[in-house]
């Protein structure tokens, strides 16, 4: 007997039907005689949806009122699987995330998962019962309901299945596991056998919307097997695990970020410690900087450029705008019409010229590049998001050619 841990997202329990088509998928596991966690995140649209309802009330409120919101989502799926369940005839329970043990820092919003305590599923499923449980949620020390941040069911799924030593955690999704770039964009984008943890969370963090970032982080250091595969198709799907040299593609595959912004602070004194002033105050508001380009100086000034997540646009403005003037720079600048476009791949760092090809590429269609970052297994290129598409195509079309 083997415990398995199964999450489902939210286009996979969008409707009645899809509902009962998950019933299906966990009651077949059941009945091969696993014990069987489910973690399920809301419906399709919902939390966009309460957070519109929220907006309307007040779009000041504060972020643990917006906790107590969205959390109401889950609630709803785990009830109405739960639901499913028992009309075909199977033992289950469903649990908030309070109830299935998960304690979390109080960053409400953003909250990060401090250790889940799974007594009372360990109960349920000693009464072979199928356990149900919130995705996304938790409770802070002060026994306020917190959230995980956008795919922390996610990650909800691989806590569990670290906690309780599970044999296997499945990641069930809208797509049949991770291809080389996302197949609703490119038309012959390939699906992955395995992938490594490495090149899951880069491109996970890249902007591929398979898997959450922070779970593969954490399948990674409890050495947790993922499989992600689709709820719609019944299809083997792709294992995220540690692989050997011998496996390594050249890349693993390409991926889109439309979701960023770029700040350029110009003018900015050529002193030492300016660069740390300003990335610490946006630290300190928990806002995450990625590629970042500093010009060399002229006339004893110089501009710095980088890029954030689009959400936190504003908060970054007003924090650069301030220092900016403190300082005497003599511009800000800050777009969101650009795109980050990276390629990933653990055999990169034995190949020469992987960048070349890329930047080859994007010139054969005439895209130009605003910043370039690299890593040992990721090359990342800022764009105009207008050209996001057809870089993405160009760029496959050239590392994966029929």
């Amino acid at each position: 007997m083997s415990l398995i841990v199964q999450k489902f997202g939210g286009t996979s329990v969008a409707n009645a039907e899809r509902i009962n088509n998950v019933a299906n998928i966990v009651t077949e596991t059941y009945s091969k005689g696993n014990d069987v966690v489910v973690v399920v995140s809301a419906q399709g649209d919902t939390t966009d949806e309460l957070i519109a309802k929220g907006n309307e009330i007040n779009p000041n409120a504060s972020k643990r009122e917006r906790d107590m919101l969205v959390s109401a989502g889950e609630q709803i799926s785990i009830a109405l699987l739960a639901m499913a369940i028992e009309k075909l005839g199977f033992p289950v329970v469903s649990l908030l995330g309070w109830q299935a043990g998960f304690q979390t820092s109080s960053a409400h919003t953003t909250a990060r998962i401090k250790r889940v305590i799974p007594n009372r599923i360990r109960k349920e499923l000693d009464k072979k019962c199928i356990v149900i449980v919130a995705g996304f949620q938790g409770l802070s020390r002060y026994d306020d309901i917190t959230t995980l941040g956008r795919g922390g069911s996610d990650t909800s799924a691989v806590a569990i299945a670290a906690s309780m030593h599970a044999d296997l955690c499945q990641i069930y999704t809208d797509v049949e596991g991770v291809y080389t770039a996302d197949p609703r964009l490119v038309k012959n984008a390939k699906k992955l056998k395995a992938i490594s943890y490495d090149e899951m969370l880069e491109l996970a963090t890249l902007g591929a919307q398979v898997l959450n970032n922070r779970s593969v982080e954490m399948a990674k250091k409890y050495n947790i097997e993922l499989e992600v595969l689709s709820s719609m198709v019944k299809a083997p799907g792709t294992i995220v695990k540690e692989i050997g040299k011998m496996e390594k593609m050249l890349i693993s595959g390409v991926a889109k970020d439309a979701d960023i912004a770029r700040i350029s602070i110009v003018g900015v004194p050529d002193q030492p410690g300016f660069a740390f002033k300003i990335f610490s105050k946006l630290a300190s508001k928990n806002i995450n900087v990625d590629i970042i380009l500093q010009s060399i100086g002229h006339n004893g000034k110089k501009d710095i450029s980088f890029t954030i997540p689009k959400d936190r646009a504003e908060d970054a403005e007003k924090l650069v705008n301030e220092y900016a003037e403190a300082i005497g720079a003599k511009e800000t600048i800050i777009s969101t019409e650009v795109a980050k476009i990276s390629i990933v791949g653990a055999g990169m760092e034995s190949h020469a010229g992987v960048a070349t090809k890329m930047f080859e590429a994007l010139y054969d269609a005439q895209i130009n590049i605003q910043m370039i970052a690299t890593s040992e297994i990721k090359v990342s290129v800022l764009i105009d998001k207008k050209d996001a598409d057809r870089a993405v195509t160009a760029i496959h079309d050239k590392f994966f050619e029929q």
